[in-house]
């Protein structure tokens, strides 16, 4: 009898458990993406406002409070760690306390960080580091196609399981399956990384099936793109258009601000910065513990910079000292503007300040350097540190390599080619009257990224307007007059992004397989922004003289000289 009794009340119980999973539920999905160290929301030089994840824990605050914390989840996709001063700081100056971007996810209770490939390339220091705490406050570093390989498991965090309110939510996090193109093998050494297609859906299906999820999210940190299967590097529209039994994707990496959704998915994109805060909303009936309706919606929450979270600001104050005296250290004078525009006509101071520091510190015969920021100046004046960030934004580390003469002149052919137009065209600069959110510029814009804008320095050459790619570069000579020899071989100093292979230049360009890359390089220097740092210091004041000499840097010039400087100055005036 009792026995029966006791039967019954279980059965009363479970009948009542599965009532208890009836109703509507909604579930709130805010996401940040390619923030790359904009963690404070003041300048560290001019003290000028600035968005940040200050003022985008404003909006998750009110989000939370408006509809429970029990609702929100709140995911970033990754480049965290690389583009600012702060990061920097974290990354390799202080080193011995808990990182400050562990500290701030943890204090804003981000629920998952994704890593990025320029989380990558701040090398296993730090991102072993970052991921080691992340793990101690509870937050998965996710990077599911980085595979180990000693035994083939992931080097990251593959998913998590969270519960919101009666809801079981699956996240799945994977990193950029391009990586080793941008960066080298030491900075990701033990590792490989796989493509996101088929890889994804595979592990959706299996974590499905072990976790029995409500909701499922997959977070990458990968482009957009144009969802034609093509491109490694943008695989976000790729997984929207064919992920089955996923509620959001959640991409990054080109810096769109975009959202766009069927009803039954939705994908997400911030852009880059913290100037948007993702918003995806998902609603969810269950009628005796089954799913049986849902619907997604998402939005992009423009974030006003004026309105940090001032509890949070006053929390990390004494970083922000921290990170602000490091960046006001004097390093020495600028006698000349430094313009990264003024590249895209010829021979610049800026353009000029790389070759110099690159060959100096490599002894190179030849070095191939570009615009690193779109259009930046740097102002003629004292140099402090933080000014070291305007001028080498990136933690790229300088490289020597063995090219031939003929590699040469084929690599700059490709690069040539990437920013001229064919002969008879309207425009003599590739642009497009379209906008470019890469670089927040409307209007017109150039079609590929002015980054790859290759130029070298330690030879004399002249780029033709009015020849076909690949027959416009003419070499003349070495700097210091000597015969330039198509047959010899040359020591060339580039970056480690371009030694990996970014860009296409030395693999399209100058014909080298992928996997000779590795065999071309000669020696590995630290990073490019300490050589600019020792040449400014050992200088004190930089002017054209220091910056150029003819027998170290050569020259180069577009001709027929007159009309191209009338016609790329009229190109570049459509432009800026």
């Amino acid at each position: 009898m009792r026995m029966k009794k006791y039967l019954l009340l279980l059965s009363v119980l479970a009948l009542g458990a599965c009532a208890s999973q009836s109703g509507t539920y909604t579930l709130h999905l805010l996401t940040t993406n390619d923030v790359h160290g904009r963690w404070f929301d003041t300048d560290y030089t001019t003290g000028v406002r600035r968005n940040s994840l200050m003022a985008v824990n404003y909006y998750v605050d009110s989000i939370r409070k408006a509809d429970g914390t029990g609702n929100v989840l709140l995911i970033d996709a990754g480049d965290c760690l690389q583009g600012d001063n702060a990061s920097y700081y974290y990354n390799y100056v202080d080193t011995l306390s808990e990182h400050l971007f562990s500290r701030l996810v943890s204090y804003m209770k981000y629920d998952g960080i994704t890593v990025g490939n320029h989380d990558v390339e701040t090398g296993h220091r730090v991102y072993d580091r970052v991921s080691r705490e992340l793990h101690r406050h509870g937050i998965p570093f996710f990077g599911g196609n980085a595979i180990r390989n000693d035994n083939g498991k992931p080097y990251f965090d593959v998913y998590k399981v969270y519960k919101r309110s009666g809801l079981k939510i699956l996240v799945l996090g994977y990193t950029n399956a391009n990586n080793p193109a941008w960066m080298d093998e030491s900075l990701w050494s033990g590792m490989h990384f796989e493509s996101l297609v088929p890889l994804v859906q595979n592990d959706v299906d299996k974590y499905t099936a072990k976790t029995k999820p409500d909701v499922v999210i997959v977070t990458v940190h990968s482009a957009t793109g144009d969802g034609n299967g093509r491109q490694l590097e943008a695989q976000g529209s790729d997984l929207y258009k064919s992920l089955k039994g996923v509620d959001f994707v959640v991409c990054s990496h080109d810096h769109r601000e975009i959202t766009f959704n069927n009803g039954s998915i939705a994908l997400i994109n911030t852009g880059n910065r913290a100037k948007f805060l993702g918003h995806g909303r998902l609603t969810l009936e269950k009628k005796n513990g089954r799913v049986v309706s849902k619907r997604v919606d998402s939005e992009l929450i423009p974030v006003d910079k004026k309105k940090s979270d001032p509890a949070m600001k006053e929390f990390f104050k004494e970083d922000f000292e921290a990170v602000k005296a490091f960046s006001h250290e004097e390093i020495g004078a600028l006698a000349v503007d430094l313009r990264t525009k003024d590249a895209y006509s010829g021979m610049c101071n800026y353009v000029n300040l790389l070759h110099t520091v690159m060959l100096r510190g490599t002894g190179a015969d030849v070095s191939f350097a570009a615009p690193l920021s779109f259009n930046s100046t740097i102002k003629s004046g004292i140099l402090i540190y933080d000014d070291l960030f305007s001028i080498y934004p990136f933690e790229n580390e300088l490289y020597s390599m063995r090219l031939k003469g003929s590699e040469i002149k084929a690599y700059l052919e490709y690069s040539y080619s990437k920013w001229l137009n064919a002969p008879g065209s309207d425009h003599v600069l590739r642009i497009i009257r379209q906008d470019d959110p890469r670089n927040n510029q409307t209007g017109w814009s150039f079609v590929n990224r002015t980054y790859n804008f290759d130029s070298a320095a330690g030879i004399c050459y002249t780029v033709d307007i009015n020849r076909p790619a690949g027959k416009r570069v003419n070499i003349i000579s070495m700097a210091d007059g000597s015969a330039f020899d198509p047959g010899a071989d040359y020591v060339v100093a580039l970056t480690s992004y371009r030694a990996s292979g970014a860009g296409g230049l030395l693999t399209k360009g100058a014909g080298i397989p992928e996997n000779e890359l590795e065999g071309r390089i000669m020696r590995r220097y630290p990073e490019i922004r300490s050589f600019i740092y020792d040449f400014i210091k050992e200088f004190g004041l930089v002017d054209e003289s220091a910056i150029y000499k003819p027998s170290r840097n050569g020259s180069w010039t577009f001709v027929p000289e007159k009309e191209a400087e009338r016609r790329i100055g009229e190109d570049l005036s459509l432009v800026f």
